[in-house]
C-alpha cells in the first residue's frame, strides 16, 4: 500500500512538472534555475538546455528541443528504461541484472562524457 502511495506521490509530481514546464517558458520565466557549471565556466554540461528542451518537446517542437539540448532526446528513454527496471525490479529480475551490469552504467557514463565534451568542441 504505502509503495503505491509513494507511486501515485511521484506520478503527481511529474505531472505538476510537466505543467509547469508546458506553461512557462523557461527562456522567459524566471524563476527557473540556471546552471551553475556553465555559469562559474562559460561551459555546457550535459543537462544545459534540457529546461528549454523539454518545454520545445511538451509543445511539439522538436527541432527546437533538439537545438537546446540534443542529448535529451537519448536520455528520455535510458530513464524510462531504468524506471522500469526498478518499478519491476522483484518481478523481472533478469532485466534488472542486465541494466545494472558494470559495463552498462559505464558505456552510459561514457556517453554523457563525449557529450559533455562534444558539445563544447563544435
Amino acid at each position: 500500500m504505502r509503495r503505491w502511495l509513494i507511486y501515485g506521490v511521484a506520478v503527481l509530481l511529474v505531472v505538476l512538472a510537466a505543467v509547469v514546464y508546458f506553461t512557462f517558458d523557461p527562456s522567459q520565466a524566471g524563476f527557473f534555475p540556471r546552471c551553475t557549471f556553465l555559469t562559474l565556466t562559460g561551459y555546457k554540461c550535459p543537462g544545459c538546455g534540457s529546461q528549454r528542451a523539454l518545454h520545445a518537446l511538451l509543445h511539439g517542437d522538436l527541432a527546437t528541443a533538439w537545438h537546446y539540448n540534443a542529448g535529451l532526446f537519448f536520455a528520455i528513454p535510458i530513464i524510462i528504461v531504468y524506471l522500469l527496471g526498478e518499478l519491476k525490479r522483484t518481478t523481472w529480475l533478469r532485466y534488472y541484472r542486465a541494466i545494472s551490469q558494470p559495463w552498462v552504467i559505464y558505456a552510459i557514463l561514457a556517453a554523457i562524457i563525449l557529450w559533455w565534451v562534444g558539445r563544447n568542441i563544435c
